[in-house]
């Protein structure tokens, strides 16, 4: 047990030591969040054998999951069509190989909660649950959201880049080569336009990928850092300058929440179908 509550919004050190582990004020506040148990959030906790009940504990976007560096071929030729000319098409999402660092990857996208806890405002158009995937908020305005989230927890979250992404939506290094974040079965990993009922659903739901990382098929748009511009193999696209968009959504047809998918928006542009998910450097 913790011997007393710690504010990570107004303490001044990094870290904490508990039972001879560090923790970040980061992981702290995810933790408060999430009813301000530091150990096992975003999971069930079960009984001790005194008649206690398992009781659900609420998921935060600020909970990470080590993604370890390697090696992988972003993109495919996965062969859908999902709209223009046929050969665009194939180059937007060429295969080509990538290798990343370490790095750490959202278990969740950010919530609703998660939201209203940094900025005090919902943020989100339909305000069905304080675990659904925040959205109606741009580009922007999560920048606002990330730089008021570093400065109360003294951590570095970012957006993750769209390499970053694609290689935690494929489950990194323990990839199983699916077409949708942890399945070849969209309706298994995925909320989209088959089973969402028209609505984003709260996180954490379905099952996660390899990684134990969720939703990164459906759900909700997430925006990435980078800019969308052609992979290195393709010589027929053109660079746009605005964020990407990847993992499809509550809407999407089951094409547009493959992990090798392409979109992208202004920074300005602010959807129901539009949210976003942490990431953070080693």
């Amino acid at each position: 047990m913790w011997t007393h509550r710690i504010d990570p919004l107004s303490s001044l050190s990094k870290f904490y030591e508990f039972a001879g582990l560090k923790f970040t004020t980061g992981i702290i506040l995810a933790a408060l969040i999430s009813c301000q148990q530091p150990s096992n959030f975003g999971e069930s906790s079960s009984g001790n054998g005194t008649g206690s009940t398992s009781t659900s504990m609420p998921k935060s976007g600020l909970e990470m999951v080590l993604v370890a560096g390697g090696s992988f071929t972003m993109g495919g030729n996965d062969d859908v069509d999902d709209g223009g000319p046929v050969a665009k098409r194939i180059a937007d999402e060429c295969p080509h190989p990538v290798t990343l660092k370490s790095f750490y990857m959202a278990k969740y996208e950010v919530t609703q909660a998660d939201w209203i806890k940094i900025m005090g405002t919902t943020g989100s158009a339909s305000g069905r649950c304080d675990e659904c995937p925040v959205s109606m908020v741009s580009w922007m305005e999560i920048q606002e959201f990330i730089t008021k989230l570093n400065t109360q927890t003294g951590e570095t979250y970012r957006l993750p880049t769209e390499q970053e992404w694609e290689f935690a939506a494929k489950g990194g290094v323990k990839s199983g080569d699916y077409l949708y974040a942890g399945s070849n079965q969209p309706e298994k990993v995925a909320w989209f336009a088959d089973n969402s009922g028209g609505v984003s659903h709260p996180v954490g739901k379905l099952q996660p990928n390899e990684l134990g990382i969720y939703d990164m098929s459906g759900n909700i748009w997430e925006y990435c850092s980078t800019l969308k511009s052609p992979y290195p193999c393709d010589n027929l696209g053109k660079d746009l300058n605005v964020p990407v968009l990847r993992g499809g959504t509550f809407k999407s047809r089951s094409h547009s929440v493959r992990v090798r998918d392409r979109n992208g928006r202004d920074k300005f542009t602010k959807l129901p179908t539009l949210g976003f998910r942490l990431a953070k450097s080693l």
